[in-house]
Formats: structure tokens, sequence, C-alpha cells
């Protein structure tokens, strides 16, 4: 029912009420001058007919009372309604006023960075940074807008003919004990100068490393592939994720930033600094990472497969689990590094430096380490099946339960070393020394052994002798004899 129809209603009702009590006064009054009643009858009369009025009248107001009651609550109800109205009418304005802003701000900004001087280009790159802090919807639109802009202005340059990631040459004279160590011939093709990173280049890379991650869509990278980004400060920064496929980051300075789980295929890190990086699961299949600091690096569950990774030092990083197939390690450091459950199948680590690092269970099958530094090393459950060891140093290593079937340590030196129900079936020890080495229960059929000195050796058995290929040169310990035919082998 309208309002219009309830306040006609009302205006019956009250003038309906107005005439019944009226009527009723008329008649109490007219009763009470009848000449026949008493006085008494007349007071009586005229009492009821006001104490009717009064009730008709109070139950009129009341009724009143509550009609305009429920009328001012309908106008606050109405007035509430219109107050709400307006707040949402003041809510939309200020979201197209905030949109405005956005707009005129993003503008700007983007008008900006087309500007022909870098200071105002770098003034727009941190005016779209502080657009997205305001504006967490427009995180990810505007690192969008700055990864484009590094790749449109610090694109790689591709060369015709150019060449895959340079290796070290490294050549091994022989020698025999007591000899020089190996030498190397090393083809530096990186002393050129690295040139300095243009500045909003530099500035848009500062914002995007620095981005809070927490805004990030899932499944959503950034887009960093193929630029040439030599010689910048990412110290620190999160690259988290980030698709950095074929660019070159050498002489970078990427000291404990994080490129967790990020894809660095064929990307060139020459002489970056990686220490204590995060490189937890990031792919590095073909990297060039030739003389990076990757000290104390977390490269755990990495990618590494046919990486070159030759003079760069690994010092007690964390390569846990790690792929480094085919990996060119040659003259790497990786002393005190943990390469436990590691795969170097093949890996090229000649003349690497892996004093007391941790091999324990790690996969080396066909690995070349001639020349190599294992000194102190846990090797324990490594498998060195064909792996080559030429005059490998192993001082006091555990090669305990480690397996060397078919393993070349011509010359090697594996004085002291724990070899412990290790098995060295078909492995070829001429030359090697085993002075005070252990060999418990280790397994020497069809070894070679010519040359081999043996002297101080601990818990080795004649039978085991008797299983093993040696000659007249062979020097046992001397609680072993030599078996007969090896007496009589020229």
């Amino acid at each position: 029912m309208s309002s219009k129809k309830t306040d006609a209603l009302l205006n019956w009702l009250i003038t309906i009420t107005v005439i019944f009590a009226f009527s009723l006064t008329v008649i109490f009054f007219a009763l009470s001058s009848i000449k026949e009643l008493s006085i008494q009858e007349k007071i009586q009369y005229r009492n009821q007919g006001l104490t009717t009025t009064a009730i008709v009248f109070l139950a009129s107001a009341a009724m009143f009372n509550v009609y305009y009651a429920a009328k001012r609550v309908q106008t606050m109800q109405k007035n509430a309604i219109a107050a709400e109205k307006n707040l949402e009418i003041g809510i939309q304005n200020a979201k197209l006023n905030q949109d405005r802003l956005i707009a005129e701000r993003f503008m700007g900004a983007i008008t900006q960075l087309g500007h022909e001087k870098v200071e105002t280009r770098t003034g727009a790159i941190y005016a779209l940074e502080r657009v997205a802090q305001d504006f967490p919807k427009e995180h990810w639109t505007i690192m969008e807008i700055l990864t484009a802009f590094v790749r449109e202005n610090a694109a790689k340059e591709q060369l015709k003919g150019e060449q895959q990631p340079e290796y070290l040459s490294v050549v091994y004279s022989s020698r025999r004990r007591g000899g020089s160590r190996p030498t190397q011939q090393l083809e530096d093709n990186f002393h050129e100068e690295v040139p300095r990173i243009r500045t909003d280049i530099q500035a848009a890379l500062t914002v995007i490393g620095r981005r809070n991650l927490l805004e990030d869509p899932k499944d959503q990278k950034l887009d960093l592939r193929n630029i040439d980004i030599r010689g910048a400060d990412l110290l620190g920064v999160n690259l988290q994720q980030a698709d950095l496929r074929g660019s070159d980051l050498s002489g970078a300075d990427l000291r404990g930033a994080d490129l967790s789980e990020a894809d660095l295929n064929g990307a060139k890190l020459v002489r970056s600094i990686l220490y204590e990086a995060r490189l937890l699961k990031t792919s590095l299949c073909g990297a060039n990472l030739c003389w990076a600091n990757l000290n104390r690096a977390n490269l755990s569950g990495a990618n590494l497969r046919s990486a070159n990774l030759s003079g760069a030092s690994l010092r007690a990083a964390d390569l846990q689990g790690a792929n480094l197939y085919k990996a060119n390690l040659q003259q790497a450091t990786l002393k005190i590094a943990n390469l436990s459950g590691a795969k170097l199948f093949l890996a090229n680590l000649q003349g690497a430096k892996l004093g007391k690092a941790n091999l324990q269970l790690t996969g080396l099958i066909g690995a070349n380490l001639s020349g190599a530094n294992l000194n102190g090393a846990n090797l324990s459950g490594a498998n060195l099946n064909a792996a080559k060891l030429q005059q490998t140093e192993v001082y006091f290593a555990n090669l305990s339960e480690a397996s060397l079937t078919e393993a070349d340590l011509y010359q090697a030196n594996l004085i002291g070393a724990n070899l412990h129900r290790a098995t060295f079936y078909q492995a070829n020890l001429t030359q090697a020394n085993l002075m005070g080495a252990n060999f418990l229960e280790a397994n020497l059929i069809d070894v070679k052994l010519e040359g081999t000195i043996l002297t101080g050796a601990k818990n080795l058995e004649l039978q085991q002798i008797r299983k093993a290929l040696g000659d007249r040169t062979t020097r046992l310990p001397d609680y072993i004899e030599a078996p007969t035919d090896w007496r009589q082998s020229s």
C-alpha cells in the first residue's frame, strides 16, 4: 500500500473517530437533559459520556502516535537508503577517480619511457614502481612493461658464426711418481672489458628484482630471455622462476640473489659473482659459468647438464642431487662442496680441486678425474665405474663400498685411503701409490697392480693378492709374499 493511500485511510479514520466520539457525547448529554431523570442519573450519564469521549480520544491519540512513529521509522529507512546510495555513488566516483589517476600516471610514465634523456626514463621506471606499490592490481602489468623495456633496450646481439660456450683446453703431461704436477694451457677468450650497463636498464632490473613476490600471479614468469646485461648489479635480487634463457650475465654481481627454479638454459655467466646465491632446482643446461664465483651457493637439485664450469669456484657449495651429466669442471674448485647424490656421469673434472668434498653416493660413471685433487674427500658408496683417475690425488679419502670397476687409476696417489669393501674389478692401479690404505674386504679381482706400491697397506690378505694381476715390480707389505706367477713374470 502506497503512502498516499495510507494517509487517506488515516484521514477517514480520524474523521470517523471524531464523529463517533462527538455522537456519543451528544447522546449522553441528551440523556442527561431528560427531566424525568434524577440529578444523580443525569450526573452519571454526563460522566459516562465524558469518560467514553476521553477513552476514544486517548485511543485515537495512541493510534496516531503509533502511526507517526511508523512514519518516522519509514522516513529514517528512506534516509538510510538514500545515504547508502550516496555512499555507493561516492565509491563509484572514487573508483573512477582512482582509475583516472592510474591511467594518468600510467600514461605519463609510459610516455616518458621513450624519452631521449636517460634521467627521464629512469624517473619513469621508479614512477611505475610506485604505481605498482600503490595499486597492487597493476603490479604484474607493470612488471611485464619493465621486462619488455629491458628486452627491447638490452637485446643480445646475435653475431654470425658465434661460437658455443668456450671451454678451457687443458693438456696434461705424463709424469712418473715424484715428477712435476700437470701443466695446463688456457684459452682465455674473456679478457675484453665488460661494457657498462645503461642506467635506465639497471634501474628497471633493480625494480624487477625487489618487487613484491606475493603479488606475482601463479604460473606467470618474468620474461628476460636473450638480453645482454653484462656487469649488472643484481645484488640480492629475487628472480625466482624467471625466464633468462640465452641471456648474457657475464660479470654480473648476483651475490645472495634468488634464482630458484629459474630457466638459465644456454645463459652466459662468465666471471659472474654468485656467492651464496640460491639456485635450487635451477635449470642451467649448456650454461657457460667459466670462472664464475659460486662459493657457498645452493645448487641443490639444479640441472647443469653439459654446463661449462671450467675454472669456476664452488667452494662449500651445495650440489646435492644436482645433474652434472657431461658438465665441464676442468680446474674447478669444489673444496668442501656437497655433491652427495649428484650425477656426474661423463663429467670432465680434470685438475679439479675436490679436497674434503662430500661425494657420497655420487654417480661418476665414465667421469674424467685425471689430475684432480680428492684429498680427504668422502666417496663412500660412489659409482666410479670406468672413471679416469690417472695421476689423481686421493690422500686419506673415504672410498668405502665405492665401485671402481674398470676405473683407470694409473699413477694415482691413494695414500691412507679407506677402501673398505670397495670394488676394483678389472681396474687399473698400475704404478699407483696405496701406502697405508685400508683393503678390508676390498674386491681386487683382475686388478692391474704392476709397479703398484702396497707397503704399509692395512687388512690386505694373500687371497686378495692372488686374484689380482701383478709382477715383480709390485711392492707388497712385508707379511705377504708375491704369488709364484708374479715372480716369474718379466
